[in-house]
């Protein structure tokens, strides 16, 4: 789970990177939950430095932390994108999506970027979610 706070909809506390560009990890609208990128390394799991299957597995765990902080899982997600580095860590980061996503089948996309923000990064993480009722659930929440 996140150590971050919801307030206003906003996951926020979660990431260093957060404050640096001012952004939250995750914004609830609606009955929608859009997380932001989310890499490896940025919570503790640098093991995964020259792998691009366990840094999208560590990626999309903070990802699926951020949603927990709202009530939702993976069979929430209903879009992904991935950004790899290298167009031959396409296969190892689809095995991780698929062994979390297999069953769920959201609207994904793969892109080939230039790079990321630290060099070391192979792949980035963005999912949105949703769930009827969430904003409901929400509401009033300043915690």
């Amino acid at each position: 789970m996140t150590d971050g706070q919801i307030v206003g909809g906003r996951l926020l506390g979660s990431s260093s990177v957060e404050e640096q560009l001012g952004s939250a990890r995750a914004v609830a609208a609606g009955d929608h939950v859009h997380v932001a990128g989310c890499m490896a390394g940025s919570d503790g799991d640098g093991d995964a430095w020259g792998d691009p299957y366990e840094q999208a597995r560590a990626a999309f765990g903070s990802a699926l932390a951020a949603l927990a902080a709202y009530g939702l899982t993976a069979d929430d997600v209903v879009r992904t994108r991935m950004y790899i580095t290298h167009a031959r860590d396409a296969d190892p980061v689809g095995r991780a999506h698929r062994e979390l996503f297999g069953a769920v089948r959201p609207a994904a996309t793969l892109l080939v970027v230039a790079g990321l923000s630290d060099p070391r990064t192979l792949v980035e993480i963005e999912l949105d979610a949703y769930r009827a009722g969430l904003a409901n659930s929400l509401e009033g929440n300043t915690r």
